[in-house]
């Protein structure tokens, strides 16, 4: 099955655009799992199993995982193992480099840890883009507006009278299909993303900044109304607010509670 269609059905299914990131830290985690490998792996399989009924994607932010080295690569694997077959994953990795590195990092994502999307950063051109998508049936996610403040930095620099990332969006979307061609753009610029939802009509979003960064997730609806979009939620249902001693079930039943209600916020078909 090709990636968009799986991200499709997933998203029809669960009737959902919720996507919860595995930003997995051992620094965070709660005292009632191991400070471990083990331990964060279990951490992991516990977010997956409270949700996954209710997230149409996961999203696994790579830099967590490779800190640890050829231990962090291990966990990574066996975290991608974890999640369900028909639910949509995201290798939230930023790669970007010429075609032979861009070949191999492809090769790595899509044939070893055999994720389904991958965040690329398109500074260097398409020549960086292109060698992920030589396999038709995979789907690439390019940053163009970032929820981060250094988003002000760069990608608002403006040429020819358009923003760089109105460029961004613009030529490579004349260039890829939206069957392969995704873009990240932050919940915290609402008004922009209302623009770049009329710029890449059909395309994917993939919406980071709700819950810690504080975006609203009313205005990111009012901006994308119907359309193909995925919101992710990272730290504020990873880390819920727990009181006193905690065991795991208790993190599991706070897990499932906090993604619940995002999920009521993120139905696709309201």
């Amino acid at each position: 099955m090709k990636a968009f269609d799986k991200l499709q059905k997933s998203i029809n299914q669960k009737n959902s655009i919720l996507c919860i990131g595995l930003d997995s830290d051992l620094k965070k985690i709660p005292n009632s799992f191991e400070k471990s490998f083990n331990g964060l792996l279990e951490f992991n399989k516990c977010i997956i199993e409270a949700t996954s009924d209710m997230a149409a994607a996961y999203k696994i932010n790579f830099a967590f995982y490779e800190q640890y080295g050829s231990d962090g690569f291990d966990l990574l694997k066996q975290t991608f193992e974890l999640i369900p077959n028909d639910i949509f994953t995201i290798a939230d990795a930023k790669r970007g480099d010429i075609g032979n590195t861009s070949a191999a990092y492809s090769k790595a994502v899509f044939d070893f840890f055999k994720a389904d999307s991958i965040t690329v950063n398109p500074y260097m051109g398409f020549d960086s883009i292109e060698p992920f998508l030589e396999d038709k049936s995979n789907y690439v996610f390019l940053l163009a507006l970032t929820s981060n403040s250094g988003s002000y930095d760069f990608q608002r620099l403006s040429s020819d009278g358009k923003f760089l990332y109105q460029h961004v969006i613009e030529k490579s979307t004349s260039r890829f299909t939206k069957e392969n061609l995704g873009f990240v753009v932050g919940g915290t610029h609402a008004e922009e993303l209302a623009e770049i939802r009329k710029q890449a009509q059909e395309n994917c979003l993939l919406i980071p900044g709700v819950g810690a960064q504080g975006a609203s997730i009313s205005a990111i609806r009012k901006a994308i109304g119907s359309s193909l979009a995925l919101i992710n939620v990272s730290r504020a249902i990873i880390y819920p607010q727990l009181k006193g001693e905690t065991d795991k079930l208790d993190f599991s039943v706070e897990v499932r509670k906090t993604a619940s209600n995002f999920y009521k916020e993120m139905k696709f078909k309201q």
